[in-house]
């Protein structure tokens, strides 16, 4: 997740006096605005929590009040802060700063803590009402699902809760996967759009914890409905012939059959990227990207429009980050973001080794730059556990829920209607050539940089290769 705190304002206090507001924003969107001296507890609760030599530079107390000078120096200082502490595995994943967000999170958007009846999507198109507190985390939201459809505890670590946002062309942007910092009923309610959702979906990429899943009812109905609900938009491919097997075991109600040959179609379990732009082949191409299969695949529209496909394993991957900066909107001049509304230019860059001996970054700039990233910690992290012997089942804690009433309700997922035709108009496209000798795994960080990656710096041949239908 990016942190960033790119603006402040004064704001009145209950004394009448003014103060310093620091709006921290989550990928680019305002997620709670603190004072200083919120965030300066913090920091000390976090020393005595874990020692001195643990926690990032604080920036230091003034005597008098600060100049606009010094308020914009204190505003970088406590990005730079904040963006350290997460980036930390041990401070990051903390309760003692998560609660800290969620808490300023719901005192921002000035919420009280009470209950309330919130829609979770499926991804057939039902929707599954749960009674939760408004104060209620991810996880608790994720547990009171997982109950009202009767999911066991130990499959529930194989599901996650996603902010998606539906276009009036039935489109689906994921926009991130809700964290543990921040409270999922404050969170949709505070974008105050209707076109957003939260959705239920497995949150792993290895299709070998799929017989796991499949081995109880609800879970099978979840996967079920994913597969097809993938395939009718257009995200796993399917040929005509695949298409008449699909829908004659649809037809018979065979879920297992139909999950397990939608397992050997193309792109399943992947999750699509609405289009954007890269550098690679060349510098302002545009780009669809794709991630699974421990992957992002690029289907690239090169500027003399011929179509191109390539994979970027992550296991190949030395590192990657995500930049962002502020850009004025264009509406026909040349104002700067102090003079003119500005947006966020989110940019996903990854070091990649092409060869024995030759790393080179790629460049993507897309406003799903972070989910992207989270796709790729994600597919390393299972990949680390799996390595390890571990397991991705949810290590159950004992949570105290307060006085709220869980209901025990079940509701059966429903199977989706039969698949329509798929669009037989597909462009034919090229494939990347992969001839490059395998690498281990290695560790792998999601730092951001300040530094810019230009297109510039990029050089080298790309050999491509074409495939046929069969591929397709």
């Amino acid at each position: 997740m990016h942190f960033s705190i790119p603006e402040t304002e004064v704001r009145s206090g209950e004394n009448g006096s003014n103060y310093v507001a620091y709006n921290i924003h989550v990928n680019g969107v305002l997620h709670c605005r603190v004072r200083y001296s919120q965030l300066l507890g913090l920091h000390e609760q976090i020393k005595k929590e874990y020692g001195s030599n643990v926690v990032p530079a604080f920036p230091p107390k003034k005597i008098f009040t600060l100049t606009p000078a010094e308020v914009e120096q204190r505003r970088e200082q406590l990005e730079k802060y904040m963006q350290a502490v997460r980036q930390d595995h041990l401070l990051g994943a903390s309760e003692l700063f998560n609660s800290f967000l969620r808490k300023a999170q719901q005192e921002t958007q000035q919420i009280p803590t009470e209950e309330v009846a919130l829609d979770i999507c499926l991804s057939n198109g039902q929707k599954v009402t749960v009674n939760i507190l408004t104060s209620d985390q991810t996880e608790d939201v994720l547990d009171a699902v997982a109950t009202k459809l009767d999911l066991p505890d130990d499959l529930v670590g194989y599901f996650s809760l996603f902010l998606i946002r539906e276009g009036v062309d039935g489109g689906l942007t994921f926009v991130r996967k809700l964290q543990e910092f921040e409270l999922p009923y404050v969170s949709i309610t505070s974008l105050r759009n209707s076109e957003f959702h939260i959705l239920l979906r497995k949150s792993y990429w290895d299709m070998a914890y799929d017989g796991d899943v499949m081995d109880n009812r609800v879970g099978l109905n979840l996967l079920y409905a994913q597969t097809v609900s993938d395939i009718e938009r257009g995200w796993i491919l399917v040929n005509k012939d695949q298409h008449r097997q699909l829908k004659s075991l649809q037809e018979k109600g065979s879920k297992k059959e139909f999950i397990h040959l939608g397992q050997t179609l193309k792109y399943y379990g992947y999750i699509k990227f609405d289009p954007c732009i890269t550098d690679f082949p060349e510098k302002g191409c545009q780009v669809i990207v794709s991630a699974g299969n421990n992957e992002l695949n690029f289907h690239v529209k090169l500027p003399n429009e011929q179509m191109k496909e390539g994979s970027f394993k992550v296991t190949r991957m030395r590192c990657w980050r995500v930049t962002s900066s502020q850009v004025p909107i264009a509406n026909g001049t040349t104002n700067s973001c102090s003079s003119t509304k500005c947006e966020v230019k989110l940019e996903l860059a990854f070091e990649y080794l092409m060869s024995k001996d030759r790393l080179q970054w790629v460049t993507i700039t897309s406003q799903q730059a972070i989910m992207m990233s989270i796709c790729l910690q994600s597919m390393v992290d299972e990949l680390m556990v799996k390595k390890s012997g571990g397991s991705i089942k949810k290590m159950l804690r004992k949570r105290h829920n307060g006085s709220i009433h869980r209901t025990d309700s079940q509701q059966a997922v429903k199977s989706p209607p039969l698949l329509e035709s798929p669009d037989q108009n597909r462009e034919q496209i090229v494939k990347l050539s992969t001839k490059l000798s395998s690498v281990s795994l290695r560790g792998i960080s999601a730092s951001n940089s300040a530094n810019d990656i230009s297109g510039n710096d990029f050089h080298g041949n790309y050999a491509f290769e074409g495939i046929g239908d069969d591929d397709l």
